[in-house]
């Protein structure tokens, strides 16, 4: 039986994740909820108006009911921050909102995967897995899988090769203190540096310097520009989806709830972990240097803490 994937909040984040499973074939149905149902409609008509050029999905709009028997649910939906507001007030707002969402969802659809890409994704997926009652690894942040898929992509193009062949992650909050673990990554088998020293593209400070910046500012030049940031997280909620549809068993990096990472217990936040159909079944940590540790211990407390100031 083809699989069903739910998208709660159908705004740009939403649409994209959509657009890119619609197109992708591995979901057969596809359902868009939303508070304005016509923002909802009208995403799965236009999506659905695409599908015959790429697959068989079929694309529909409705109300919760219509989610049950999906085997992921990504929740998208969220409020916008009002201005003078601070972060907490933001979070409390956005955990109100989603105590509405997670219970429908889990009232129709209890065996499904959630998949969490509302901002600040480490804190909302820490909320979500407080407020479903599911195992940790059923509830997956987004996390760092667009920042790691970005870091592969300026590595990738200094050495000149595919990003596929890179093995890079960012660890972490997804946002300002995340860590990019430079001492593990790889360019097919051969530690990055060495490659670089063998194909003449060395990594000198500077070069670190610019992709590090690359990835950690790249959401801001493009809200600079285009005011969000959709196509990236997109197709790497795409990428999860397929990970869990098809019981892959994939290294991603993606956020959940950790009993203890870098000196610090009780937190979401992301490291590669093994996803597949039961969601995130190992966790996997980078053997990292010292500055690389403490810099994971720091992210991963302003993660504890902002989270702790949560009530739900």
């Amino acid at each position: 039986m083809a699989a069903t994937v739910g998208i709660v909040g159908v705004g740009l984040v939403g649409s994209a994740a959509a657009y890119a499973i619609a197109l992708s074939g591995i979901a057969g149905r596809i359902v868009l909820v939303d508070h304005v149902p016509a923002l909802a409609q009208a995403q799965a008509e236009d999506i659905a108006h695409a599908v015959p050029f790429a697959s068989a999905t079929q694309v529909e709009a409705g109300d919760y009911d219509r989610l049950a028997g999906a085997e992921v649910v990504i929740i998208a939906a969220g409020v916008n921050q009002k201005p003078g507001e601070t972060r907490i007030a933001l979070l409390s707002r956005n955990a109100a909102v989603f105590a509405s969402v997670v219970g429908e969802v889990r009232r129709v659809a209890p065996d499904a995967i959630l998949l969490v890409a509302t901002n600040p994704v480490d804190v909302m997926t820490e909320i979500t897995t407080r407020l479903s009652g599911l195992p940790p690894g059923r509830v997956i942040g987004s996390g760092t899988i667009l920042d790691t898929a970005r870091f592969r992509s300026l590595l990738g193009r200094h050495l000149g090769i595919s990003p596929q062949s890179v093995h890079a992650y960012v660890l972490g909050e997804h946002g300002d203190s995340e860590v990019l673990a430079w001492s593990t990554a790889r360019a097919g088998s051969v530690g990055i540096r060495d490659f670089a020293a063998q194909v003449g593209a060395a990594i000198t400070d500077q070069v670190r310097a610019e992709i590090d910046d690359g990835v950690r500012r790249a959401a801001y030049r493009i809200i600079a520009g285009k005011g969000a940031t959709n196509y990236g997280i997109g197709a790497g909620l795409m990428r999860l989806t397929r990970a869990v549809l098809r019981d892959e068993g994939a290294v991603l990096s993606v956020s959940i709830h950790t009993p203890l990472v870098a000196g610090v217990r009780d937190v979401a936040l992301s490291i590669p972990r093994v996803v597949n159909r039961r969601g995130v079944t190992a966790d996997l940590m980078p053997d990292l240097d010292a500055a690389e540790t403490e810099a994971l211990h720091r992210s991963a407390r302003l993660l504890a803490d902002l989270a702790a100031e949560v009530r739900l």
